[in-house]
Formats: C-alpha cells, sequence, structure tokens
C-alpha cells in the first residue's frame, strides 16, 4: 500500500470492514452499506466527520448517534485498533492500497455516479489514475465456448490498440479474456473484482503489469475476501460507472450476474450507453437486452472504428452538483445528491438495418443483427489526441538509446504513473517497443531509430553551416 491512510479512512475500515477475513467474531456487528451511509449522513448533520469518532471526546457524538446506530456497538467496532494495525500490515506488505469514500483521491467516476451508495472503501493494487481514464466495459458469462473467448480476446486487442481502457470484472470465461487481449497488446484495464483480490495481486504476472502502470485491480470487499454470489452482483455497476460504454458478449436469460447488471444499467442506472455482440450465435437474452435499450455492437474493423463508435456513443455521466474545490474533506455531503442534473436520456443512434457481418476471427459463425445503416459523420478533432501527439514526438526524441522508466522520468520531468500510461499506449502502436535486457528498457523499433538518428544527423549539420 502507497499511501497513509487519512485518520477518516482509518474509522470507516473500523466500522466497515472485516480486517481479518474469516473471523466471525471480527465481522458480525459490521454496519452494512445502507448503515454506513444513514451514519455518515447524520455526522455531517451535526458537522462530524467519520474521524471524530476516533477522537477523545468521541463519547458525546456517540451518544448523539444512539438512535441512527447502537453506541455500544459503534464503540466496540471503533475499539479495534490492533486489527487495523496487523491488517494494515498485511495489505502494505502485498502492495494493496486503501482509499475510502471520504478521501479527495477517491475515483471521481464513482463519487459522481454512484453519489450515495457508493463503496464506503475501495481496496486497489496498480497505477490509480487508470480508473479515471474511461474507455469500454466488456462483460459477460463464465462458461464460454472457444468462439466466444477469441472475439472477446479480439474485442480486448481493438480496444487497446484504440487507446482506450478496458474496463471488466476479472471472472472466469468474458472477463478474463477481454483483459487478456487487452494486456497482451499493450492497453491499459481496470479489473473490479469480488472476490480475492489479495491473491490476485500476488500472481506473478499479474504482477509485473500492476508494476509497469498496465493494470490496476480494485475490489469494494476485503483483500482476502472469497467467492459470494451477492458480492459479485452488486459490484457490476462499479464497472459501469468506470466506463464510457459497455458490451455484453454474452449473458444467460433473465438470470446471473451480467443479465442482472445489464438490466439495471438500461433500466435504473443508465450511467452509459449498453451495446451487445451483433455477431455469432443467436442469444435469447441479448435480443432481450435490445428490447429493453441496449444498441447492436457496430462491429468496428479498426482502432479508428473503435473510438468513433464510442465517439457517438450516447452520453449518460451525471453532473456533479459542486465544483471541485467544493468537494467536502471529509464524507461529501449526502443531502446534496437530490440536487444533481438529472441522468440525461439515451439518444438512439443511426437507423439500423438488418445484416450478416461476421464474428471477427471466427467467420463461419453468423447471426442476423441490426448494424448502423450509415457510419456517422467523423467528430472533430479531440484535443485528447493533440495531447497524445505532443506526449508521443517528446517521448521518441529522447529514445535514440533504449532507457528505462526512471532514465525517461528524468528526461521528461513528468510523473512515473503518467509516463507509464503514455509508454503503455506506444507500445500498442507500434511506435516503440518493450524489452527485458538487463531489465524494462523502452526502445525505436530498428528501423524508425535509424530515420530518426539520421534525421537528427543532418539537423545537426545544417545548423553547423549555418
Amino acid at each position: 500500500m502507497t499511501n497513509v491512510l487519512s485518520n477518516n479512512t482509518q474509522a470507516i475500515l473500523l466500522l466497515t470492514a472485516p480486517l481479518i477475513a474469516g473471523r466471525s467474531e471480527q465481522t458480525r456487528e459490521l454496519l452494512t452499506p445502507s448503515e454506513y451511509k444513514r451514519l455518515a449522513r447524520h455526522l455531517h448533520q451535526l458537522s462530524k466527520e467519520p474521524a471524530d469518532l476516533l477522537a477523545s471526546d468521541a463519547d458525546e457524538i456517540l451518544r448523539q448517534s444512539q438512535a441512527v446506530v447502537d453506541a455500544a456497538r459503534l464503540k466496540w467496532l471503533l475499539g479495534r485498533g490492533f486489527a487495523l494495525s496487523q491488517a494494515i500490515d498485511r495489505w502494505q506488505a502485498r502492495g494493496i492500497w486503501v482509499v475510502s469514500r471520504a478521501d479527495s483521491n477517491y475515483p471521481q467516476r464513482l463519487r459522481d455516479r454512484l453519489r450515495e451508495d457508493r463503496p464506503a472503501v475501495l481496496y486497489g493494487c496498480g497505477e490509480r489514475s487508470i480508473l479515471e481514464c474511461g474507455g469500454l466495459a466488456v462483460v459477460g458469462s463464465r462458461d464460454v465456448d472457444d468462439a466466444l473467448v477469441e472475439y472477446t480476446e479480439s474485442i480486448g486487442r481493438l480496444t487497446a490498440k484504440a487507446r482506450k481502457t478496458l474496463v471488466s470484472g476479472g471472472a472466469r470465461g468474458i472477463d478474463q479474456a477481454a483483459m487478456r487481449g487487452a494486456l497482451e497488446a499493450g492497453g491499459t484495464v481496470s479489473g473490479v473484482l469480488a472476490d480475492g483480490l489479495e491473491k490476485s495481486v500476488m500472481n506473478r504476472d499479474h504482477r509485473r503489469l500492476l508494476m509497469d502502470g498496465q493494470l490496476v485491480l480494485v475490489s469494494p470487499y476485503d483483500p482476502g475476501a472469497g467467492f459470494n454470489v451477492g458480492n459479485a452482483m452488486q459490484r457490476n455497476k462499479l464497472i459501469y460507472a468506470l466506463a464510457d460504454a459497455a458490451l455484453v458478449v454474452n449473458s444467460d436469460f433473465e438470470k446471473g450476474g451480467t443479465w442482472a447488471g445489464a438490466v439495471e444499467q438500461l433500466g435504473k442506472l443508465k450511467f452509459v450507453p449498453v451495446f451487445v455482440r451483433s455477431t455469432g450465435s443467436a442469444s435469447t437474452a441479448l435480443t432481450a437486452l435490445l428490447n429493453k435499450g441496449a444498441f447492436p455492437w457496430p462491429n468496428p474493423e479498426d482502432a479508428d472504428g473503435l473510438v468513433e463508435a464510442l465517439a457517438v456513443a450516447p452520453s449518460t455521466t451525471r453532473a456533479s452538483a459542486l465544483p471541485s474545490q467544493l468537494t467536502l474533506a471529509a464524507d461529501d455531503d449526502p443531502s446534496t445528491d437530490a440536487t444533481d442534473a438529472p441522468v440525461s436520456p439515451v439518444v438512439p443512434p443511426a437507423p439500423v438495418v438488418l445484416s450478416t457481418t461476421p464474428m471477427p476471427e471466427s467467420p463461419e459463425v453468423e447471426m442476423a443483427v441490426a448494424t448502423p445503416a450509415a457510419s456517422p459523420q467523423p467528430a472533430e478533432r479531440d484535443p485528447a489526441d493533440d495531447l497524445h501527439d505532443a506526449a508521443k514526438q517528446a517521448i521518441l526524441s529522447v529514445l535514440k538509446a533504449p532507457k528505462t522508466i526512471g532514465e525517461l522520468v528524468d528526461a521528461l520531468r513528468i510523473t512515473e504513473g503518467q509516463l507509464r500510461l503514455w509508454l503503455g499506449t506506444l507500445v500498442a502502436e507500434g511506435a516503440i517497443r518493450k524489452t527485458r535486457k538487463k531489465g524494462v528498457l523502452y526502445e525505436l523499433p530498428t528501423a524508425d531509430l535509424i530515420d530518426l538518428c539520421s534525421a537528427a544527423d543532418a539537423n545537426d549539420r545544417s545548423g553547423a553551416q549555418t
């Protein structure tokens, strides 16, 4: 864990976290999410914050909170200081960081979209800035055939080539296939886990990706927690909330976490547009999701096509009621939730016609589906593209010889976290390559290096002549 826990976060952990997973005597009295939400609202009304419950004069606050949560129960939970110190040591040894909803660096997308219902605590490992990048969420069932696995891996690779983050849940099947495709193509991935965070961050392959800044894993549940169906269902809304759009590759009809999450997103939450796979074998569940307001996946053939598909997708992000500089230092004011701008309605894409577009890498499997009748007009150039081009030029200019992360940080004078994100996109593009000769090095492909050096020599000679 790379961050120091704030007093607010310590208090929230004591109230809501098991600290020692599997110890029933430590978990039986924990505050449920709804109980903590009520307590947070009550503390705000008292002009207090969670950290005040740890102060020497906390007895009066506990007495005033009796009507919300039993004071004796709160006192017992807050007295678990030794268990908390043990848990912190364990998390820190595994590189797990902790952030609470009272912290300013809590993911803004979860704060804006989930508001009072955002998890009280998030555990994670890896580059936290990836959580603010949006991207494409890809979800689906655990038990799938090889054709769907190959299809989903191709979606992951395309997402990486488009320099978009892949968001998924880390479960067996579709989730892992999407994440694997993106990571193998050098892309960035946000994995929202329902269980086993501690085990996942200790996985050798994951560890390298976490350290290289390609992968971030987060969970609202204790790092040592095992699988729980309810937890798996609840984390789905976090996947959608962290993305710009979502693709449902497959689902069971009217059952399972994928179906429940998609239906909740389409009917209630409406954070992002939901697409469904529009090629391959027919699916009763996907057809039903189309009838509930999902869109057919337009099957982009290249990175530009995927960027365009996401750019024209309807935006359903909630606006924040408070300017960032006015965000409360402790828990946000729950009473401001009702003042948020309403969710923007989902606007359908262009009219559609029937097509039998083959599934990428599986041309033998087809399904009649609705796809856009005509491509939308190209959007104006995104300022992010200009920023990307400038960063790319700066990085290429200092790579006349292979360099380590540290050497690049010194040369470019930017933060390591931001640099890793740029390097990941450039590796995915093929503009640079990453090698492991005596450590991780970044270098230009041979031909590009020759061209760059030749151009530099020519410029030097021209300058000398003048």
